[in-house]
């Protein structure tokens, strides 16, 4: 499908995980201290920020090159984790560390209780009256709780007596609440629009409070979610990260995984062994061409679960397939034009079609009847999406009043954006917090999908001509496409140039990861997330291939052969199965693409049609589905 010429081009204690509830006391009593971890073989020690050893320590400082105290502090932490308390006790004994010193014990008991005053008393350091003796631990000459380098005291003072201030308003303790309003965050000088909130919820009822803060109360997680936001201020070595071994040994594994070029299984690799993917379980070849598409092939969209792949494009029909025997399930009619787009709902039962008849239509999925359609736009309707509940969705056009407009499955028209750009394409995120477009014009916009409101915009230096978003909601993939030509010396044709598709961070607007090598020039070329953990990204190109990228290192790992001649336009990866996706070109083929041989995949298929195809007469087994 050619891209819209008019556009324009610029670019404890027990041992408790951190922010756990800790059901005892300290077994060691508080002390004044210096900075350290002695051991007096039992007898009282001083510490500060340190552990109270009960034996003396006569193994070396290290383990294989590591800190032996980081170590096992991590592991008696990590079997705590685990439910192993026993066990995380016995190790504490015996090594003569603590997880946690008796002040980080004393201030996650004083958060989770409530006990705010203290609880600053133990993170600053001064003591309330009548608590000479509990706690004094140095912090680099001054008392309290050793901080992370970057750590603003202000805020953390602010974060504890917020909490107490939103706790005494849901007991309806108003005259409390108002004197630390004023004579506790007021001095503070925070952010005058955050004291002006919290100001006027002096008159909310605490139901009203926890809706609009979104708050669960003092008897909710918020206790525990301001310890662990309050512990990432405070020194690691004093305060061990929550969960901090599962979190290494998650890096670990993404680590291995970042140099696995072909890794696309649907498990998590093992510790017990380095972890290396083979190429030959990677979908590499083509195990069935599918050619009932009647003009080139400009959009592939498998179902949800995995189940169905639909295929529009120059034709004026869409077509569903049945992914199990690849029969064809539904030939949809009704356009009189060509099919630009497709969608289907997150529940699968309804798929959307766009086309350049200026309509979009709702088809049955089950029947294959067209149950609605949208004839509000005055031009090519290029795109649609969903919302996440399935409730509504979205279609983009090219011109008129109506370019960005939100739709009810009745058919209402819910929110009408007022733009002046063409819309070329749109997602919205699976979180149903933003809403993306890319505009003709180099341009992407980006709004929050609750408000309506546009929350920024990107102007880039070459057109777009797709949006992705990944599962996550954190990132955005986008195609470039350049209008420049170069010449083909044996051929002496004109080709396009090289181009690149973008991974953009959608909460900072910058551009993560580059992948390079598919070319791309005045052709829509459609480019998607791949793999069992979207690690991989795949894009067709005009040069008929298909592309192949890592996503993490952005390694071009592959570069198949597609449809020829012509572009190969589309590629969708299905969602169900980490070892398939499909492919769509100039050439009108719709190619599948499998780890399986030829063979073993055409006799499976066979079987599959003897059973009666697949849906509706045979049950989808996603094991049997795996090529």
């Amino acid at each position: 499908m050619r891209y819209d010429l008019d556009s324009s081009n610029s670019n404890g204690i027990r041992h408790a995980s951190n922010g756990s509830q800790t059901p005892g006391l300290p077994k060691t009593p508080f002390s004044n201290g210096t900075n350290g971890h002695s051991s007096a073989n039992g007898t009282s020690s001083s510490h500060q920020n340190g552990f109270a050893s009960s034996i003396s320590r006569t193994q070396t400082p290290t383990f294989f090159g590591h800190d032996r105290e980081e170590v096992t502090r991590l592991l008696i932490q990590g079997l705590g984790d685990l439910g192993y308390h026993g066990a995380a006790d016995r190790l504490s004994q015996e090594s003569g560390y603590e997880v946690e010193s008796p002040a980080v014990a004393a201030f996650r008991h004083a958060v989770l209780q409530g006990e705010w005053s203290e609880a600053e008393h133990l993170l600053f350091g001064s003591e309330p009256p009548g608590s000479e003796g509990r706690v004094s631990v140095s912090n680099g000459g001054h008392n309290g709780l050793k901080f992370a380098e970057d750590a603003d005291s202000d805020h953390l003072r602010f974060r504890l007596r917020e909490q107490k201030y939103l706790e005494l308003l849901e007991s309806n303790d108003l005259g409390n609440a108002l004197m630390v309003l004023r004579q506790e965050l007021t001095p503070l000088h925070q952010d005058k629009e955050k004291m002006h909130s919290l100001s006027s919820l002096i008159v909310s009822s605490p139901e009203e409070l926890k809706r609009s803060l979104k708050w669960d109360g003092a008897t909710g997680r918020s206790r525990n979610n301001l310890l662990q936001e309050l512990s990432k201020s405070v020194s690691p070595s004093v305060m061990i990260p929550e969960h901090r071994l599962a979190a290494l040994l998650d890096q670990i594994k993404q680590a291995q995984i970042s140099k696995c070029l072909y890794h696309n299984p649907s498990t998590s690799p093992s510790l017990f062994s380095d972890h290396m993917c083979d190429r030959s379980q990677f979908p590499l070849r083509t195990v069935l061409e599918l050619n009932q598409n009647s003009d080139e092939v400009w959009s592939l969209e498998f179902s949800h679960d995995g189940r169905r792949l639909a295929s529009c494009g120059k034709a004026e029909d869409v077509l569903i397939f049945d992914t199990t025997s690849f029969q064809v399930l539904h030939r949809l009619t009704g356009h009189s034009g060509p099919c630009t787009c497709l969608s289907w709902s997150p529940d699968d039962s309804k798929l959307i079609s766009c086309s350049m008849d200026n309509q979009a239509r709702v088809w049955d999925v089950a029947s294959g009847h067209s149950i609605l359609t949208i004839n509000h736009h005055d031009e090519t309707v290029t795109t649609a999406a969903w919302a996440p509940d399935g409730q509504t969705f979205l279609t983009g056009s090219l011109h008129g009043p109506n370019r960005l407009c939100l739709w009810s499955v009745e058919g209402h028209l819910v929110h009408n954006w007022q733009i002046d750009y063409r819309v070329q394409d749109l997602a919205v995120s699976p979180n149903g917090q933003r809403l993306v477009v890319i505009s003709a014009a180099c341009q992407i916009f980006v709004y929050n999908f609750i408000t309506r409101e546009e929350e920024y915009s990107i102007l880039l230096k070459d057109r777009m001509t797709c949006i992705n978003i990944s599962k996550d909601s954190r990132h955005m993939l986008v195609n470039m496409a350049k209008s420049e030509r170069t010449k083909d010396k044996e051929q002496n044709t004109d080709i396009a140039v090289q181009c690149e598709v973008q991974l953009i961070d959608i909460e900072t607007a910058e551009i993560t990861r580059r992948f390079l090598g598919q070319t791309q020039g005045v052709f829509i070329i459609r480019s998607t997330f791949g793999g069992a953990d979207e690690n991989l990204i795949l894009s067709g190109s005009e040069d008929s291939k298909v592309y192949i990228w890592h996503k993490e290192n952005a390694t071009l790992i592959e570069t198949l052969d597609g449809h020829s001649p012509g572009s190969t336009n589309v590629v969708a990866w299905n969602p169900a199965n980490p070892c398939m996706f499909a492919s769509g070109g100039d050439d009108r083929k719709v190619r599948i693409w499998s780890k399986e041989s030829n063979d073993s995949f055409a006799s499976r298929r066979s079987n599959s049609s003897l059973r009666g195809g697949g849906l509706g007469r045979a049950s989808y087994e996603p094991s049997v589905g795996i090529l």
